[in-house]
């Protein structure tokens, strides 16, 4: 009996001991990606850079966009080229 319990003992350390030796680590990652810290100085630095350059690109898309739709009005109101009357 008494080595039954202990063998029922060591399988559920090891169960446990194992399942804790494999998630801890995955636990921890989760922790530190959902974590609300802010970003290291460098990558703030980084991040705000970043979006002035987007507000850049943003910028220069609006500006062609309005550019593209210009140009679709003056086509759109072209008039058909005249042709000449046959010679007499």
């Amino acid at each position: 009996m008494i080595g039954s319990d202990f063998k029922d003992l060591f399988v559920l350390f090891l169960v446990f001991g194992g399942g804790f030796w494999v998630l801890a680590p995955l636990a921890r990652a989760f922790a530190k990606r959902i974590s609300a810290t802010a970003p290291p100085l460098g990558q703030a630095r980084v991040l705000d850079e970043l979006r002035e350059e987007l507000r850049q690109v943003r910028q220069e898309v609006a500006e062609l966009a309005e550019r593209v739709d210009f140009t679709e009005r003056a086509l759109a109101q072209q008039q058909p080229p005249q042709r000449l009357a046959p010679p007499s």
